[in-house]
């Protein structure tokens, strides 16, 4: 509890609490995989197992099935399997800046029990722990960074030199997997069946019953599968359908990483890593689809809407004639289910930067908060719908746009006022209006309440409450000035970093738009 607590009162920084909508039950329609009972805990491993796809088992299945060709066809390794020992955040995006694909277990090891998170025993809670990755021949690790070849690899694709003829290399990798003790993991294939080797896809969906009867795309998420250190890994397109560039001749696992290809990633999986992973498990080479509810797995729905919010936002942002600046490419999120309010930190971009008061207030959270800077934090408790984490996501994507048009300076000085005012009053959020700093929030809630309203209006056309009125810096002056056509772009102009009150707001307001100036003076005279 005390841990709960002190964790909150960062989050007060610049904190929301949202209303929830209402939750929807869901009847899945269609023939897609529901997910339930998917684990989301830590892997537990097995025995080692024998890599088919080393270079000594792969030469000795050659040799098995040629053995003719024995002196004309000499393999050499494509790729390294190593781990890797990151020191911090920065070693972790360095590496996936140079373009490896780490899995943070061993990929030759029986997988016992799924889960999303492991962590190697031996490295301390709070560390990162051994990635594992497999890497080009000519893989040169950052200075600083602990890498250990566990062995060569030899993946026929990546293989330039190949000049061998009549040689049939997917029955030389099932060779290999019969030769290794790992026949088990090739598929049945009946009389009349083919083995080719198959290309996995599908489509990653989630429902939104509000706003559809039928599932819809998770857009641009990562999906990864492997056999071994025969890795894949694509993005899901607008619609959630994905497909693998990678043929794999046995089941493969599959799991959805939750780094988009917008840039942003979603964390928090109890380890430090940047972005969740939901593994998915092993399901057929031909590709695997899912169809995620709140009923069936609720972490993997959660985590499906804030990246198809975050997704939508961008996309929004980046459209012809949009002023709405997008948040910035490399937007961390955290989610977690035990919390009621969320906050936009913005940390990683160098806002609240007085790490003195944070090491007060979050204890032994202190380090983690340090070594991996979040964004955001989306507080979910009690939210089960669709509808309900959508509003409150776009509340606090809207506080990214304003953060980057304002930046640091206005955002420390927003955030002393949340939390000043948060400890004088006895726990009122937002403080009484009356605070040195409070322009500065009443400028910044206006707005991201007055998007939070559009936005989900504009998804659900049917929605008639509005969020934010009881609060004393009144969105709905800004959905006064909307109704009649003073839009979003048109307001985001005006927020400068020295716009930090409602009536510098609305002066820069009437300048600006002078043909709206009597609107704009009765929407500001009528919510005094």
């Amino acid at each position: 509890m005390k841990k709960t607590i002190r964790f909150c009162v960062l989050l007060l920084l610049v904190a929301v609490a949202c209303e929830k909508a209402p939750f929807l039950g869901t009847d899945l329609k269609n023939n897609y995989d529901d997910g339930a009972g998917l684990e989301h805990g830590m892997i537990e491993l097995g025995e080692k197992l024998e890599d088919p796809y080393s270079v000594e088992n792969m030469t000795k299945a050659v040799r098995s099935l040629y053995p003719t060709k024995t002196d004309v066809i000499q393999l050499h390794a494509t790729n390294y399997y190593v781990r890797l020992l990151p020191r911090d955040d920065n070693d972790l995006t360095l590496l996936e800046e140079m373009g490896v694909l780490m899995l943070d277990h061993p990929l030759d090891y029986r997988i016992v029990k799924e889960g999303d998170w492991y962590h190697d025993p031996e490295i301390p809670e709070g560390s990162v722990t051994w990635q594992y990755a497999v890497v080009p021949v000519d893989f040169k690790a950052p200075e600083g960074i602990r890498c250990e070849l566990l062995h060569e690899c030899y993946l026929v694709e990546e293989d330039l030199n190949t000049k061998a003829e009549g040689i049939d290399w997917a029955e030389v990798e099932r060779e290999s997997f019969r030769l290794t003790g790992n026949a088990d993991m090739l598929p049945d294939v009946t009389k009349g069946e083919s083995d080719t080797p198959q290309y996995p896809k599908g489509r990653i969906t989630v429902y939104d019953e509000d706003y559809d009867e039928e599932p819809v795309g998770v857009a641009g998420v990562m999906v990864c599968c492997n056999v071994f250190v025969r890795i894949a890994k694509t993005y899901t397109d607008e619609e959630g359908y994905y497909e693998m560039s990678k043929s794999f001749t046995s089941d493969p696992r599959y799991r959805i990483q939750f780094a988009n290809r917008k840039g942003f990633s979603i964390g928090f999986n109890a380890v430090v890593v940047k972005a969740s992973v939901s593994t998915l498990g092993k399901h057929s080479a031909e590709g695997y689809s899912i169809a995620i509810s709140p009923e069936t797995d609720t972490n993997l729905f959660r985590r499906s809407v804030i990246n198809n919010a975050t997704y939508d936002y961008f996309e929004m942002c980046r459209q012809p004639g949009s002023t709405l600046a997008a948040p910035p490419a490399n937007l961390r999120i955290w989610q977690f289910g035990f919390l009621e309010g969320s906050a936009t930190l913005m940390m990683q971009q160098g806002a609240i930067v007085d790490f003195e008061l944070i090491d007060e207030i979050l204890g032994e959270f202190a380090p983690l908060v340090r070594f991996f800077l979040p964004d955001l934090v989306i507080g979910l408790s009690n939210q089960n719908s669709y509808a309900a984490i959508y509003s409150n996501v776009t509340h606090e994507l809207a506080h990214t746009s304003h953060y980057m048009k304002v930046g640091n300076e206005f955002w420390d000085l927003y955030a002393f006022h949340i939390l000043s005012s948060w400890a004088s009053s006895g726990g009122i959020l937002y403080g009484v209006g009356t605070e040195k700093y409070a322009g500065y929030c009443e400028v910044g809630e206006m707005w991201a309440y007055y998007m939070q309203n559009i936005l989900y209006r504009e998804r659900y056309p049917d929605w008639s409450y509005t969020w934010g009125t009881k609060w004393w810096f009144r969105p709905e002056i800004l959905l006064y000035l909307d109704d009649r056509g003073l839009n979003r772009d048109r307001i985001f102009t005006v927020l400068a970093p020295d716009v930090h009150s409602r009536e510098t707001l609305q002066q820069r307001l009437q300048s600006l738009y002078t043909e709206f100036k009597s609107i704009i003076y009765e929407a500001f005279n009528l919510y005094n």
